[in-house]
């Protein structure tokens, strides 16, 4: 699945600090929130590196998508992932265009997407980075 992806020399903390600035920037928030390392541990006593999961919503185009097609729910929220890999932090998500195969959607999807790349451009310049280009 292509992705939009960015590798940042900085703490996982930070990045998420970026990370949640930069969706608000493009009018994202983060309405949902999976530690993951935090979980395993908790409920399977098993240490992992940092790995969060940011649901981020942009209520207009979830609106607009919704009013469209009732089955985008399953889509929602835009998950990011925020993870500390050997390379640094991780920040990736899935692009939406590779998600919805609707054409009366593609303005809607393009939208999106583009922010989404911004988001991650904007983290990518406000950290010391080592970037991925292309994506996965």
């Amino acid at each position: 699945m292509k992705s939009f992806r960015v590798t940042v020399d900085a703490t996982p903390e930070a990045t998420e600090k970026a990370v949640r600035e930069a969706l608000s920037d493009e009018g994202f928030g983060v309405i949902t929130e999976i530690d993951i390392a935090a979980t395993f541990k908790a409920k399977l006593d098993f240490d992992r590196p940092p790995l969060k999961i940011l649901g981020a919503c942009n209520p207009g185009f979830a609106r607009a998508a919704l009013e469209h097609d009732p089955s985008i729910a399953f889509l929602l929220p835009c998950n990011v992932v925020v993870e500390q890999t050997e390379e640094g932090v991780t920040v990736s998500t899935a692009d939406p265009r590779e998600l919805i195969d609707d054409p009366s959607l593609d303005q809607l999807v393009t939208d999106v997407a583009a922010r989404v790349e911004r988001a991650l451009d904007t983290v990518r310049s406000r950290l010391a980075t080592k970037a991925r280009p292309g994506g996965a």
